[in-house]
């Protein structure tokens, strides 16, 4: 019986290891989308099939089995929106995208201080910075606006009653691309009813690419901040400083090879608060 183990190579393991660790990430990438509750239902149209050839039970795992060949093809066009998601998170490369410091830190300057000042007058805004993987095949229609990030900009933009206070900034590098732009909403059914249409947008769109958003409530005037679908609501203007830094200055001294690997394991995810 336990002859097959003395067989078993360290090559072996790693194979296995690997093929568990992808499976793992897969499942948990999964779970936080809409997509799990299709892949319990194949799993259980899986089940039925092996039941029934272990029964012996043709008609039944002639029906399964002819299912299951045509769902292969329904999933590719089910799972798409999925798919896509998951490949631009394996192509995002480096985690910066400033290669200058202080163009980094001037941007998110201009930023804190437009926000904060929404903040105080209850100015409803959305900020989309890009980072490696670019927004123009989910962001439709907008102004092109192409300007350096000052904070006198963005909230002129976001002025009630001018043309494009409604929809959202998107900045690439150091400047404003464009303005009025409309975001994919968010299919997330676990959200509460209290999230509005500015903070469902900002998921959304960093659920589709690995852009960040930072959203000031019109109601409330807090600002809060989406980063790969999980939002942080009433971030403090400091503590928004240091997470917009850390996530876009490109410095390979700040993450080590063994952090981002760790990072990678865990699941990278923004620390959340009520």
């Amino acid at each position: 019986m336990f002859e097959i183990f003395p067989q078993v190579t360290l090559r072996d393991v790693v194979d296995i290891l690997i093929v568990t660790f992808l499976i793992y990430r897969v499942l948990v990438y999964l779970s936080r989308t809409r997509a799990i509750q299709i892949l319990f239902g194949i799993m259980t149209i899986v089940l039925i099939s092996v039941v029934a050839k272990l029964l012996n039970l043709y008609a039944l795992s002639f029906l399964v089995n002819s299912i299951l060949t045509i769902g292969i093809f329904a999933l590719i066009v089910i799972f798409q929106p999925e798919i896509r998601k998951l490949l631009a998170r394996l192509g995002e490369g480096q985690l910066g995208v400033f290669t200058k410091t202080y163009e980094a830190q001037k941007v998110v300057d201009e930023i804190t201080r437009a926000v904060v000042a929404m903040g105080k007058d209850k100015i409803g805004g959305l900020i989309v910075i890009e980072r490696k993987v670019k927004t123009d095949g989910y962001a439709e229609a907008g102004t092109v606006i192409d300007a350096k990030v000052f904070k006198e900009l963005i909230i002129t933009i976001f002025w009630p009653g001018t043309p494009l206070h409604d929809g959202a900034v998107i900045v690439r590098d150091d400047r404003i691309k464009k303005a009025g732009v409309i975001l994919p909403i968010t299919l997330n059914t676990s959200l509460p009813q209290t999230v509005g249409t500015r903070h469902r947008a900002a998921i959304g769109i960093t659920e589709e690419t690995d852009s960040i958003a930072v959203v000031v409530s019109e109601e409330t005037g807090r600002i809060s901040i989406a980063y790969h679908g999980k939002l942080v609501k009433n971030i403090e203007p400091q503590r928004l400083k240091r997470v917009l830094l850390s996530l876009l200055i490109q410095n390979e001294d700040k993450k080590s090879l063994k952090d981002m690997l760790i990072t990678f394991i865990k699941g990278e995810k923004i620390e959340e608060n009520s």
